[in-house]
């Protein structure tokens, strides 16, 4: 069946949409809504979806090799990885619904989401390619004829109504509006995609990139948002005929404005994107006797040859120009599903033909010998591989698939099979348990469904990796099987302990329906092989803080300890039967162990059970210290090893906090609208997060127990944990395959934690892979405009009167002071300076510290000096007041002699020894004491009045010893020392006191 063209006039190139229009750049206010405890910070774990994956390969001479990048599908958003080592490069921003097609070019990236195609730029996105109708030429140039024959007033009123009913016509139209874009293609200057029906074929011209002028340091300051990206509608829109459903496209080499479009129905057309014409279709029996869907299609090294995939498992060697069948092969064999992918090699070493499957198998055959099948790799993926192909001129191929990987092949050989040499992954099942690890808070350990534990980077993606199961993928390449199937079971708790991780597994796991709790090593990053058996089907774990002990619990009420070292079995906790006429305690599993913890020094071992009571044990003698009975089943238990609080989860919905030390219940945390699914605590213990199936995480505080915040998620978050440094929450949900991350708001700015409200409940969106950029959550921590406005904080002198004050002099400058003598006898020079030859003049000094020099001397001063042979400075010069002694007269005896001890301080341990000396009147000692027992009583500089107090008595204490009249100076001073030394004294033991009791308690 011919597909037949739509029947429009020729139309002319739609206008580009302009920059920043009233329609674009308007926006509607914004509600802003309360802000709580955590916001969005980041999504991690995400690699790449089934959507087909856009390779670039880009030669240099400065290059050994030509430069890969790969840009691969994230859902919402796409990442770019670096082709050689697989690092991420970086990641683009939420498109606001999934990427259903990449291209990729030197300069730019596109990606197709709804209805549009967003181009980026080092991940900013700079211009989009809208759908849009070509009636709307047609339209446009009707409206100007129409207008050239009306008046300018008519034709404007019509115009409008013309533009409006359009406008509503279009708006009626939900199919129209909700149709997609698939199957991008980029020839030069054209892009041409698909629609996501399959019924029309859409042309763009890519314009130029426009960078804008640089902004002018002189211009003024604008606080506008920036203008949106231009929008560019379509050259043409090409409708298929009925019976016509495209489902791929290519652009053969050589062909001029020419593509390939395959159908549903297993057709082949060849179009001319430029004229809008249909060349050829060729029918479904030039391929095969039964129609069947092309799935695959491809450009081979080869000139007019394409590769055609077919559903039911064919593939065609087919020549465009002849329409010619030039060979075929075929998948066979149960469960080798329908051709996913075809790729071509395109070195000179060898002809090489690779076929992907739905069923995730990869086919090698080669073209030089007749079609024979090289290779199958089995299992290769864990779904469908969604994209196939090989580097150019590299014997390398790239893969991905639907199960979050992507992976690199290389082939050592022409004829060898493929080793994978490359991969990033994630979780291909959405993970339902996650657990930071260390004390740092740069990992995670997650488990998911696929069965599989990782441990996650928030560091460096590029950091994380699949703790092996050993031999798993070889044994599934063997079996034709996902390795999937081969791995253990469903894991349902884990605990660690990092004290030992260098020495031996610091890692147990509990398995569903596994009598063995086995062991696991982050430092080997492999399983370990020790089992830990019980008698029955163990349900939890716990590693001791020492990391030398681990626990698990099983159904029938045992809790056995081992060795982490050794595996042998050391102790059993049992759980005692109780004679009960209660419900739950005749039910046959109401000895079922929930929870284990043990403290931080091995004192208490803690057991809940299905019966609602918490066992607490003696960890050295095994004995039952105490039974705390609950008013519902325990699902879970949470012990904080700081203070001994251990939060219990029960079935009426309420977590309990218990203390062990006083064996009571301390606090009740209530409100939940679901099962509470997991908890976790803070690192100060002050709150405790969790999470429920009302698809609600809540936070409390342990003090007041009250509820301080809660907010409302997408999805139902089913585990979270707290990091040891207190900055990011993360939480895992059904729906995601990846790990999201929350930023604690508390860590960067004020939060008030006050009694949360029902009305205050938000609703936020989960965190976007590329993170916070463009999110409006964290505005706290986004810095000023202008840091001139923001006024700098300048910190009191004193902070309280009630306080003792030291002085910001540093040590050195009081330990010269007090050795000054010493330092002058060891800086003695051996011989005696010798006197210049000739002085050429002598200039007159003022007396004083700092030498200063005297212009102002008269004329018969000089001559009477000039005339006096002796050298020798008058006993009258000694006597004269001096900077430091006016400063000291100055002062208020009542005050505080603040700017006299600023200008002490500020001179050196000689110039301060030298004027203590300069003290010679009784006035001048009687100041200085003073002074010091002003500032004494100031409560400030307390080591600096102690150092000058030193050097005072040292140097003058004879004289304060003869002169009656100091005395009562002397007695004021040694009151105000005796009692400022009390008063330090007492403030040390209770700092001291009270650093001993917090060390010494078992809350410490």
């Amino acid at each position: 069946m011919v597909a037949e063209l739509q029947q429009v006039r020729p139309i002319k190139r739609a206008r580009t949409a302009a920059t920043g229009s009233a329609s674009t750049s308007k926006k509607q206010p914004v509600e802003q809504q309360p802000q709580g405890l955590f916001a969005p910070f980041r999504s991690l774990g995400h690699v790449s979806t089934s959507t087909p994956f856009a390779l670039l390969s880009r030669s240099s001479k400065f290059l050994e090799t030509p430069a890969l990048t790969v840009v691969t599908s994230l859902g919402n958003s796409w990442a770019m990885w670096e082709g050689a080592k697989l690092q991420l490069l970086f990641v683009g921003p939420d498109m606001g619904a999934p990427i259903s097609s990449l291209a990729s070019t030197v300069d730019s990236v596109y990606a197709a989401s709804g209805s549009f195609v967003g181009r980026y730029v080092r991940g900013k996105e700079v211009g989009r390619f809208i759908l849009s109708e070509s009636r709307s030429s047609k339209d446009d140039s009707d409206s100007e004829s129409f207008d050239s024959e009306s008046d300018g007033r008519d034709s404007d009123s019509e115009e409008d109504s013309d533009s409006d009913e359009e406008a509503e016509s279009m708006e009626d139209d939900p199919a129209e509006s909700e149709e997609g874009i698939t199957n991008l293609t980029i020839f030069g200057s054209t892009m041409v995609a698909l629609s996501s029906g399959g019924r029309k074929m859409i042309v763009w011209d890519i314009p130029a990139i426009t960078n804008p002028a640089s902004k002018l340091p002189t211009a003024s300051t604008s606080t506008a948002p920036p203008p949106s990206a231009p929008s560019t509608s379509p050259y043409t829109i090409l409708e298929f005929g009925p019976g016509f459903t495209a489902t791929k496209i290519v652009h053969p080499a050589s062909y001029l404005n020419k593509v390939v479009v395959a159908s549903r129905e297993g057709q082949l057309a060849v179009w001319n994107v430029r004229t809008g014409s249909l060349i050829h279709t060729f029918e479904p029996s030039v391929f095969t006797k039964t129609p069947s869907s092309i799935t695959a299609l491809t450009q081979s090294p080869a000139i007019d040859v394409l590769g055609v995939g077919l559903a039911n498992g064919q593939v065609i060697l087919f020549d465009v120009r002849l329409g010619e069948v030039l060979g075929r092969v075929r998948l066979e064999g149960e469960g080798c599903g329908g051709v996913a992918g075809v790729a071509f090699r395109s070195d000179d070493i060898s002809q090489t033909l690779a076929v992907s499957s739905s069923a995730g198998h990869i086919a090698i055959f080669d073209l030089s010998a007749k079609l024979k099948l090289l290779h199958l790799v089995r299992a290769a993926h864990e779904s469908s591989v969604g994209h196939i192909e090989w580097v150019p001129g590299q014997p390398l191929m790239m893969t991905c698939g639907g199960d979050n990987s992507l992976k690199q092949w290389l082939f050592d050989t022409p004829t060898s099979p493929p080793r994978l040499l490359k991969q990033r992954s994630g979780h291909h099942a959405p993970p339902h348990l996650v657990r930071y690890y260390g004390e740092d808070g740069k990992a995670l350990l997650t488990a998911g469904k696929d069965r599989a534990l990782r441990l996650t980077s928030v560091v460096r993606d590029s950091r994380g990796y699949e703790l092996s199961q050993g031999s798993v993928q070889r044994k599934a390449k063997h079996l034709g099987v996902p390795a999937s199937e081969l791995k253990l079971p469903l894991i349902t708790d884990l605990s660690y302990s990092t004290a030992r991780s260098k020495e031996w597994d610091d890692i147990i796991t509990v398995s569903e329906g596994e009598v063995v709790g086995r062991t696991w090593s982050v430092e080997n990053k492999r399983a370990g092989k020790l089992s830990l058996a019980a008698d029955s089907p163990v349900k939890t774990t716990a590693v001791t803080a020492c990391g030398n002990f681990g626990l698990v619990g099983s159904e029938t009420g045992d809790v056995l300890l081992f060795n982490m070292q050794s595996g042998m079995k050391r102790k059993v906790f049992r759980i005692p039967t109780h004679p009960s006429t209660s419900a739950r305690a005749s039910d046959p599993q109401a000895r079922h162990v929930t929870g284990i913890a043990t403290d931080s020094l091995n004192r208490i071992v803690a057991v809940s059970t299905l019966r609602g009571v918490l066992y607490l044990f003696s960890f050295q003698t095994m004995n039952l210290l105490a039974s705390i009975e609950m008013p519902a089943s325990i699902t879970s238990i949470l012990l904080q090893r700081d203070n001994g609080l251990v939060a219990v989860t029960c079935d009426d919905l309420v977590i309990r906090i218990v203390d062990i030390e006083t064996q009571r219940i301390v606090r009740e945390l209530s409100g939940f609208g679901g099962t509470i699914l997991d908890m976790a605590f803070s690192s100060d213990s002050r709150w405790v997060i969790a999470t429920s199936q009302d698809s609600i995480i809540r936070t409390f505080d342990v003090p007041t127990g009250q509820l301080v915040d809660a907010f409302r998620t997408p999805s139902v978050a089913t585990s979270l944990s707290f990091s040891p440094t207190s900055d990011f929450l993360a939480t895992s949900h059904v729906d995601s395959v990846g790990v999201h991350l929350w930023a604690n708001r508390a860590q960067f700015t004020e939060v008030s934690l006050r009694t949360f409200a029902e009305d205050d409940l938000r609703d936020v969106g989960l965190p976007t892979v590329q993170g916070i950029d463009e999110d409006n959550a964290l505005t706290e921590l986004v810095a000023p405009v202008r840091w001139e406005d923001v006024e700098p904080y300048t910190t009191p002198d004193q902070l309280s009167e009630e306080l003792l004050t030291l002085s910001l002099m540093p040590r050195s400058r009081w330990q010269t002071l007090l050795n000054l003598e010493t330092i002058k006898q060891r800086n003695k020079p051996k011989e005696a300076p010798k006197a210049p030859e000739r002085a050429p003049f002598f200039l007159p000094t003022l007396p004083g510290v700092e030498q200063r020099f005297d212009f102002g001397i008269d004329a018969t001063k000089e001559a009477s000096v000039s005339n006096n042979d002796t050298r020798k400075l008058g006993f009258t010069a000694s006597s004269v007041e001096t900077d430091f002694v006016r400063r000291l007269l100055k002062e208020n005896d009542e005050g505080d002699y603040q700017n006299f001890f600023e200008y002490l301080k500020a001179l050196s341990p000689a110039a301060t020894d030298l004027e203590l000396r300069s003290l010679t009147t009784l006035d001048h000692l009687a100041a200085f004491l003073s002074a010091l027992a002003g500032r004494l009583k100031s409560h400030r500089d307390f080591e600096a009045v102690q150092t000058y107090l030193a050097c005072f008595l040292r140097v003058h204490g004879d004289v304060l010893v003869q002169n009656v009249e100091l005395k009562q100076l002397l007695e004021k001073v040694a009151e105000a020392q005796r009692r400022e030394a009390g008063r330090l004294m007492d403030l040390t033991h209770y700092a001291l006191g009270t650093l001993a009791f917090l060390r010494s308690t078992p809350i410490a």
